[in-house]
């Protein structure tokens, strides 16, 4: 058979991921605490920005557009999909920074089970999936490791009315949960915990295989430091030996020591919402970021004409100055386009509290304001709002759905807080049972079954009705 060869013409469309897209994408997934050492970084490494001054009355000043001769886009686009950029942040321009965000430093100081929570909500998992998989997230240790068996997860599933659930469907969604970050993570013990790190290694890494070898059956002998036997076995030299326990030696073997709780974190709202006689506004918070500008005094030596080395250098970093400015400027027309519509729906609980807080998913903003639901995940990640009730989050402000009896639905966070509430009122010497507070929540129209009432119950680690009354 001969094969020849040929030329095909084919039309297609495909998202470049532009050095200033990843930029843009980049700073827009940064918290304001790493958003600010980006910016730090910037202003000590590029002469062409500067930061202005605290008081100053004169608007964000740049040189005429003629005096350069590189025309640069009026806008940035910042809706892709998170696997078109999350490999190559590496590298965003003139930041500074050798190491793009990664999911560590996106979750710092984000608690293990919320970094957990936000990673399945990004997962395409069916309802009954998700149940299962919330339920696996919860059976957790404080070191990423599942230490309750699966076979009892599957049976208090299924005592919640999960029905038909085989140890082997909660196993197949275990697998899929392993292949979260932090790696290692949803392992059954300190072998399998190794094991799924050194699969994530390239298949070129040195002394991959005996490694996975020694941790698959030899784990003890490593503990019990018999290199004698593990040189025997393995078939390898001293030196080769040496290097794959150094390999092993580098895994985590509790990877989610790293996360802790955020409740006490002090943190800088990056908007703020208010109240006055016209109704309610969002703002950004003048202090949450320096205001930056382009040095004009370097500015105005910038020629058309002039080759030099020295102009070349200034044209370079004008450039670079001008998309970081630029990419900022995107960052905050987007966080306030989300909030005020994130306000926009929730002006109940802004207004009343949390019984008012309205069913929100990020979807629905995402076609509100017309972007990929990855970016509003980005967006409302370790982005803070400061409100008349407080500090939150925005991702605080999206709950699931409970449909109740006169056809309204109900936010999750809204039935938690007419939980507590319900608790809080309740008589002394007589507290409410999980099926009392089911049939008051009946009665205020909200429909919830028993198991879920108990679920949001010790969520908010309030005791059963029993355990109470002997506190009392």
């Amino acid at each position: 058979m001969v094969m020849k060869a040929s030329l095909q013409l084919r039309i297609g469309t495909q998202l470049t991921m532009t050095p200033q897209l990843q930029q843009a994408i980049a700073l827009l997934q940064l918290s304001t605490l790493d958003l600010r050492q980006e910016i730090q970084q910037a202003l000590d490494a590029n002469p062409m920005l500067e930061q202005e001054d605290e008081f100053s009355e004169e608007a964000a000043s740049e040189p005429k557009e003629e005096e350069w001769s590189e025309s640069i886009p009026t806008e940035l686009s910042v809706d892709s999909d998170w696997s078109d950029t999350y490999q190559d942040l590496g590298n965003t321009g003139s930041s500074g920074s050798s190491e793009g965000p990664d999911f560590e430093r996106q979750a710092a100081g984000q608690s293990l089970h919320g970094h957990l929570l936000w990673q399945l909500a990004m997962t395409d998992f069916s309802a009954r999936e998700q149940l299962v998989a919330e339920s696996l997230i919860d059976a957790l240790d404080a070191n990423g490791y599942l230490t309750q068996p699966i076979n009892d997860i599957r049976e208090g599933l299924r005592a919640q009315g999960v029905e038909g659930l085989s140890q082997r469907e909660v196993e197949t969604i275990l697998l899929k949960l392993q292949q979260f970050e932090p790696t290692g993570i949803f392992a059954r013990d300190l072998r399998e915990c190794l094991m799924l790190q050194l699969a994530a290694l390239p298949d070129d890494t040195p002394l991959l295989v005996p490694a996975r070898r020694l941790v698959r059956q030899f784990l003890e002998a490593l503990g019990k430091d018999d290199m004698r036997l593990l040189k025997r076995r393995l078939g390898l030299d001293d030196e080769q030996l040496n290097a794959v326990i150094q390999l092993i030696r580098g895994l985590d073997p509790r990877p989610g020591s790293a996360y802790g709780d955020t409740n006490d974190s002090y943190v800088t709202p990056d908007l703020v919402v208010r109240h006055d006689h016209e109704g309610w506004h969002l703002e950004l918070n003048p202090e949450a970021l320096p205001r930056l500008r382009i040095q004009p005094d370097y500015a105005s030596l910038i020629k058309r004409a002039d080759k030099s080395q020295d102009n070349q250098f200034l044209k370079e970093h004008l450039q670079e100055a001008r998309w970081l400015i630029k990419s900022l400027s995107s960052r905050n027309d987007t966080l306030l386009r989300v909030g005020r519509e994130i306000v926009t729906r929730q002006i109940g609980f802004l207004e009343h509290g949390e019984e008012a807080m309205k069913p929100l998913i990020l979807a629905d903003i995402a076609d509100a304001v017309e972007m990929h639901e990855s970016t509003i995940s980005r967006v409302t990640t370790q982005k803070y709002i400061h409100t008349p009730r407080g500090v939150f989050e925005l991702k605080y402000f999206f709950s699931s759905q409970v449909s109740g009896q006169d056809g309204d639905s109900h936010s999750s966070t809204a039935i938690r807080a007419r939980l507590k509430k319900l608790i809080h009122e309740e008589p002394p010497g007589k507290p409410l049972s999980d099926s009392r507070l089911v049939t008051l929540l009946d009665e205020g129209g909200i429909q919830v079954a028993r198991r879920t009432v108990a679920k949001y119950r010790e969520a908010m680690g309030i005791p059963s009705s029993s355990e109470r009354r002997r506190l009392r």
